[in-house]
Formats: C-alpha cells, structure tokens, sequence
C-alpha cells in the first residue's frame, strides 16, 4: 500500500487473502526511490506472526526474550526473512503477470520447503487428522516455515490464477482477488483505489 506514511507493522492492513501474501506486503513500493519495509527489527517480525495468528501472546513473548539474548542471531534470521518474502514476492508477481518466475527464485523456495518440512506433523483432530508445526532447533526461524508452505499450497491451487498485484505501480501489494466478477484492481479501496479516483478527478478538471 503505497501510502503518504510509512505504517508501522501494528497497523498495516491484511488484505492479500493469503498468509504468503500478507507477508510479501509487509513491504512496498519496491523498485521506486523511496521502498517501504515493514520488518525493521526482528520485534517487527514477530508482531506481524501473532497478527495473523503464528504465535500467541505467549509464545510472542518467548521469541521477543530469545531475540534480546541473541540479538547477532535475530538480525540473521530477520535477514533471511526478508530475503524469503522477496523470493516469494517476485514469484508471484511473475505469474500475477504471466511471466516466467526466475529459476532461482522457485529454488529458494523450494530450499525453505525442504527446510520447514521437518517441523510439520500430523495430529489427530475431531474428524480425521490435521497438521501442525513443532519448534525446531533454531526457534527464531518457526515463523518462516509456515509462510513458505502458504506460498507451495497457493502455487498449487486454482486460487492463483487470481493473484494480481495491485495496479498503483508504486505499491506492489499483492492479493487474491475473490471478487464474483474478477474486477478488483486495488490492493484496498480505501488507500490506492481512492488515490487513483483522486488523480482521475484532478485530471479531468485540469483538462477541462
């Protein structure tokens, strides 16, 4: 969203429909001189994963403990998210566009699958079996595990061929669009959409 003001990650809004998505849109503008990135510190990352629901209060808390005793390790892992969610970013927006994603980019996807994997099992539920995630051996990095697999479970589904990217080209927000007809072309109304009727409106008046 490519607002007046960088937003702090409290209050950026979950508009991309899909986990994967909403990560990839913890930044914006990319490509222009002014990029926005959310995840300043690994605090921020964490305060994104108990947004949409990858850590409780409780286990927040534990990963922000953690952080502070092995800050060089934090700023290693807050590295290695960013460059996951950029992987993920230009894959999808590749596609978003019908273009071929680089090869390199699917690798690394494909490398934090395989990294990830061992830390999903299988439970028993109610109604059959579910998954889950365990801690594994570096506990900073379990918020990226289930990113990397929203990303696979979206390549796989008929639900990317709705992906876009939203059409103000200084925002570079993605989102599934699950509108009926298949029209929408903003990121949110509210911010790029109504932008855009702004610029449209001081068009026609200066032409007019």
């Amino acid at each position: 969203m490519a607002g007046a003001e960088p937003r702090p990650i409290e209050t950026v809004e979950l508009v991309g429909g899909e986990l994967c998505l909403d990560f990839t849109n913890t930044a914006s503008r990319r490509g222009t001189e002014s990029p926005e990135d959310r995840l300043g510190e690994y605090g921020d990352l964490v305060t994104w994963a108990e947004r949409v629901g990858l850590a409780d209060a409780s286990q927040a808390a534990q990963l922000r403990r953690e952080a502070g005793r092995r800050p060089g390790d934090a700023v290693r892992v807050l590295a290695r998210a960013r460059a996951l969610r950029e992987r993920i970013y230009r894959v999808m927006s590749a596609l978003a566009s019908e273009s071929a994603p680089r090869a390199d980019d699917v690798q690394a996807l494909n490398d934090a699958l395989a990294a990830g994997a061992r830390y999903r099992r299988l439970v028993p539920e109610r109604e059959g079996f579910g998954w889950t995630w365990v801690e594994s051996e570096e506990p900073l990095e379990d918020v990226l595990w289930p990113v990397a697999q929203s990303a696979a479970e979206l390549l796989t589904s008929d639900a990317m061929e709705r992906v876009k990217e939203c059409r103000n080209q200084q925002c570079t927000w993605l989102f599934v669009d699950r509108s009926r007809n298949g029209s929408r072309r903003w990121c949110d109304m509210k911010d790029c959409g109504n932008r855009a009727k702004a610029r449209r409106h001081y068009a026609r008046q200066k032409g007019s």
